[in-house]
């Protein structure tokens, strides 16, 4: 009996060793799921300068944008996240999903917000033309992603 006691005893210690194993094994995969290489919310693209004169005319605030990309498969709701400049001037994003692997972009100007356009409805520029930084945060104030272009003179 002591053989077959020390033969469930040998098999049950290498059960349990081979599951540590295969455990520690799948951590990595686990705590390592991606999000540290890429956003899942990114600011994929600026148009800092509008095209043509600066006349503050509504076409031209429009010209000037930001596209936000989800990288994801799934809709994210960006309800409370904001879009900033280096200046201060901030855009709240209201009840906003954007679809998965989908693009809006944040026009300055006046218009009716769409599934793939949303306006700040502002009457003045935003972005920098020769430098700025635009960064996105989650509800959580967060930071998910910033483009920053030219360079700033302080």
């Amino acid at each position: 009996m002591s053989s077959a006691s020390s033969s469930v005893r040998r098999i049950a210690a290498t059960v349990l060793a081979a599951g540590a194993v295969v455990g520690a094994a799948a951590l990595p995969a686990v705590a390592h799921d991606g999000h540290h290489q890429r956003p899942r919310v990114e600011i994929s693209r600026v148009q800092a300068d509008s095209p043509g004169r600066d006349d503050h005319s509504n076409r031209s605030l429009n010209n000037e944008w930001v596209e936000i990309t989800n990288t994801t498969r799934d809709a994210i709701n960006l309800r409370g996240w904001t879009l900033r400049d280096d200046d201060g001037n901030r855009y709240r994003f209201d009840n906003v999903r954007i679809a998965g692997r989908a693009t809006i972009r944040i026009h300055t100007g006046n218009g009716r917000d769409t599934r793939t356009d949303l306006f700040q409805d502002r009457r003045e520029y935003v972005w920098g033309n020769r430098a700025d930084t635009a960064t996105l945060r989650d509800d959580r104030g967060r930071t998910v992603d910033t483009e920053s272009w030219g360079r700033r003179h302080h």
